[in-house]
């Protein structure tokens, strides 16, 4: 049961009335169809509710599974509706809300250039020691990171990197699963 819905006595749960908007991620199985994405995207789209990420891989080939993580920011109420809307769409197998079932691990990959020479070349490299950013690609004048971890271990490496001369960034978008040794 969701932790936001309180039992009312009859046949129904009822939702806390609260405009508080919460993060939550959550993780979609769904058949490894064509259009599959689209109908998901679409469904946040034509209820006006925001994705802050998404993520889609298949997961279990062999089932013709795949997985997608969706991060979204949305009071209680319209969270519940999300979901249930999710589990409505035909080829959805399981929505489970990661962030209510309890810290669930969660990583994103950013490629990240920054562009300097002298003094900053060196601050940059030793910045990027210290976030355990692994060097991709470089050049006399450039430099591409790669960076795994937290959203907020990703977003302080950006931070510092941009008075150092940070180019642009690529994020993959969260990948997240939940701890112990059950399965979705």
């Amino acid at each position: 049961m969701n932790a936001h819905l309180q039992p009312s006595g009859s046949a129904y749960f009822l939702t806390k009335d609260t405009n508080a908007v919460e993060r939550h991620t959550l993780s979609v199985l769904v058949d490894n169809e064509p259009g599959i994405l689209a109908r998901i995207a679409g469904l946040f789209s034509a209820r006006g509710f925001n994705i802050d990420s998404l993520t889609v891989s298949e997961t279990e080939h062999e089932k013709g599974l795949s997985r997608i993580t969706v991060v979204t920011v949305a009071s209680p109420k319209v969270l519940t509706q999300i979901k249930l809307q999710l589990e409505r769409l035909v080829p959805v197998h399981k929505v489970h809300d990661l962030t209510a079932e309890g810290n669930p691990l969660e990583r994103e990959l950013a490629l990240v250039k920054v562009a300097g020479k002298g003094e900053n070349r060196v601050e940059t490299l030793r910045l990027a020691d210290a976030f355990r950013a692994q060097v991709v690609d470089a050049s006399t004048e450039s430099f591409v990171f790669e960076i795994t971890g937290k959203a907020t271990k990703i977003e302080q490496f950006i931070a510092l990197m941009v008075p150092l001369g940070m180019v642009e960034v690529v994020r993959t978008g969260l990948a997240a699963i939940s701890r112990g040794p059950e399965r979705m």
